[in-house]
């Protein structure tokens, strides 16, 4: 699971010891409230059916796909379908292959969630074996799941925007800028780029 209340809150006030604009911010929004995720499967097979679709898309999906297929826990539910089932409940032909490919890795054992590397960029790298899962979707469930304090997705566009507002930087900085930024936040990363989501979903004016 990810980052408690607790958790998160001790490490936003870590890195406001850090840099006091992240108290700035707190004052302006207050504290983020947890991400938190199940650790598995059924979290990385729904982050592939969210992609570059709408929430309400992805839920309707979903809704399809554990209504004609039954319980998407187990990857051998989505490996006794075929493509022209699994297109049938809305997946792109890319998609299902992107969660045959993860259904497929995990049921053989060469991904096994619930005993990833302890490295982080271990981690990653092991999980973007998945066709469909790029750096910024083990990120994402690395936080979200397993609740790794220190991961940093430093390319994601509102942690850019967001960390420029926060620091008052006059134009929103590159990936590369953002990763340099943030090194002297170790090990509290992870609740930095909470912090940025919270900040960009409320409205600060």
């Amino acid at each position: 699971m990810g980052l408690t209340a607790e958790q998160l809150k001790a490490s936003v006030d870590a890195l406001i010891a850090i840099e006091p604009r992240f108290g700035d911010a707190v004052g302006r929004v207050g504290y983020p409230e947890p991400r938190i995720r199940n650790r598995g499967y059924e979290t990385l097979l729904r982050t592939i059916i969210g992609q570059q679709v709408s929430v309400k898309a992805a839920a309707s999906i979903w809704n399809k796909l554990e209504a004609g297929l039954g319980d998407l826990t187990q990857p051998a539910t989505v490996l006794g379908s075929n493509e022209e089932e699994l297109r049938s409940f809305g997946l792109s032909r890319q998609k299902q292959g992107y969660v045959l490919s993860l259904a497929r890795l995990v049921e053989d054992g060469d991904l096994d969630l619930h005993n990833l590397p302890e490295d982080d960029e271990e981690a990653i790298a092991l999980m973007t074996k998945v066709k469909g899962i790029g750096r910024w979707s083990a990120e994402i469930y690395l936080l979200f799941a397993e609740g790794r304090a220190d991961i940093w997705p430093a390319g994601d566009l509102a942690v850019q925007i967001e960390i420029g507002r926060i620091l008052g930087l006059e134009e929103r900085p590159s990936e590369k800028h953002v990763r340099q930024l943030a090194e002297i936040w170790r090990p509290h990363r992870g609740a930095a780029a909470i912090m940025a989501w919270h900040h960009y979903n409320t409205d600060t004016i």
